[in-house]
């Protein structure tokens, strides 16, 4: 072997030896970023039952984290209520009673006036694509709108309608019954078509059924059967009417007690990407839940005509104005903040 080969040899060995060397100063560097870091362990709060497909999604968003942190961040999770009643969930995170909670803005009529646009009727075709809309959507809002959480993320179920112990086809229909209504938004159409709200949580929704409290829910599909209420409802409205908006919100001074890997671990699980992620799997299960009752002895699950329809769509249209009057009332720009909605949900296909 030559000198010069011999040389060539000797400067490839010195530079791979760097390469490794490097490789390993690399991994050092980011093990400690980690190592460093102080545990931290969340305390995640979610109101439906624990067998709810809500749930294990929660779960795994959690068990991503823990694996994207080193394991510095863990996690558990409270179904049923077990930290506090559906209704306080916003406040349960900015408390910190909850470090991450599962929250329905619509439990609270009139605080979130923005996001209550977002279950107005006949807007949303479906869950899974809609959950990245109106994440993607509410972003520009949220630090105003929510200012007392860290916004994680925003999604949707599955399109829900009326569950009644009576057949509902007309809005004329609605005057003289009780309803409870699925957020404020729905609420109010109720009331301008001659109705009356039954506020009652997910959770107490058969009861206020069973007890002749209420005559109807708007409820999504798989779900009535999961709370039981199939066992006291009869008649079905298969039409998409609502959607209602929910947000996973975390408390402001865990996040800000964490370091910063931490923080860009967390920042990296709140995106409209996991929105979506997140509600697939129960989107998927409330849309199920249409063959499912239909398929059970004594119920009905009924389409409307054409002509049903078009009243519908007529009879709901004074509530955008009532919306954009709430909205007004608040410094917002109503036009602007639906057309921005609409805009997304055609981007993501989830327009109905």
């Amino acid at each position: 072997m030559s000198s010069k080969q011999r040389n060539v040899i000797s400067a490839a060995a010195r530079a791979a030896r760097m390469a490794a060397a490097a490789a390993l100063l690399a991994g050092a560097a980011v093990a400690p970023a980690y190592a460093q870091d102080k545990p931290v362990a969340l305390k995640m709060s979610s109101w439906v039952p624990a067998q709810h497909p809500l749930n294990p999604a929660l779960q795994a968003w959690a068990e991503d984290i823990k694996k994207a942190s080193g394991g510095t961040i863990t996690a558990t999770l409270f179904p049923s209520e077990q930290l506090g009643k559906a209704f306080d969930h916003y406040d349960m995170a900015r408390d910190g009673i909850a470090d991450a909670a599962y929250v329905n803005p619509g439990y609270q009529p009139g605080r979130f006036p923005i996001m209550a646009g977002a279950s107005l009727p006949f807007l949303f075709s479906n869950g899974k694509s809609g959950s990245a809309a109106i994440d993607a959507w509410y972003r520009q809002y949220a630090a105003k709108e929510m200012k007392d959480v860290k916004f994680c993320f925003a999604f949707v179920h599955d399109p829900g309608t009326f569950h009644a112990r009576k057949k509902i086809q007309l809005p004329t229909d609605i005057s003289g019954m009780k309803i409870r209504p699925a957020t404020s938004t729905i609420g109010q159409m109720v009331t301008a078509l001659g109705g009356t709200n039954v506020q009652a949580s997910a959770p107490a929704a058969r009861d206020a059924l069973e007890k002749g409290v209420a005559d109807a829910i708007t409820f999504p599909w798989g779900s009535i059967i999961l709370f039981g209420i199939d066992k006291v409802t009869k008649y079905h409205m298969d039409v998409p009417l609502y959607v209602t908006p929910f947000v996973w919100a975390l408390n402001q001074d865990k996040y800000n007690s964490m370091s910063a890997a931490q923080k860009k671990v967390i920042d990296d699980h709140c995106t409209s990407e996991w929105a979506e992620k997140v509600a697939g799997n129960w989107a998927d299960y409330e849309a199920a839940g249409r063959a499912k009752l239909a398929a059970e002895p004594g119920h009905e699950v009924y389409k409307l005509t054409p002509a049903q329809l078009d009243a519908w769509r007529k009879a709901v249209a004074p509530g955008e104005a009532q919306w954009a009057e709430d909205v007004k009332k608040r410094g917002g720009d109503p036009r602007q903040i639906m057309e921005s909605l609409k805009a997304s949900l055609a981007k993501y296909q989830s327009a109905l």
